[in-house]
């Protein structure tokens, strides 16, 4: 079954139906995630849907899903060379408040360090 899934979601154009499958299948698809991560990451060619995935992961379980959520943050910054999506992942995973807080969590975060530096190129 599982292998049926991931063979039709290797299909996906954007990312949109494998990130529609893990929405509509939280708790079910577990023990595949780390095959939809990859599936994901591998058809999202600009990070909408691996913002979206890291967000929505980071709400239901931060702590469960911290690998994943991970994996998709870094192929974001990858991918996301506009600036168009990251940007919603400071306030997402590191609270609204965030810029209160710059010099603490760039020290300790390297993916915020990378998002931070991106976003506000000249600082806040």
């Amino acid at each position: 079954m599982d292998e049926d899934i991931l063979k039709k979601l290797r299909k996906d154009e954007d990312g949109l139906l494998t990130y529609e499958y893990i929405a509509n299948n939280m708790g079910k698809c577990d023990s595949i995630m780390p095959e939809l991560i990859d599936n994901i990451i591998n058809v999202d060619r600009n990070g909408q849907f691996l913002v979206s995935t890291a967000r929505y992961l980071y709400a239901i379980d931060k702590v469960k899903y911290a690998e994943n959520i991970d994996r998709l943050v870094k192929a974001s910054i990858e991918k996301d060379r506009e600036r168009n999506y990251i940007p919603d992942l400071l306030p997402s995973l590191w609270g609204a408040d965030y810029k209160d807080h710059v010099d603490e969590l760039n020290a300790k975060d390297d993916n915020f360090r990378r998002i931070y530096k991106r976003v506000y190129q000249k600082g806040i």
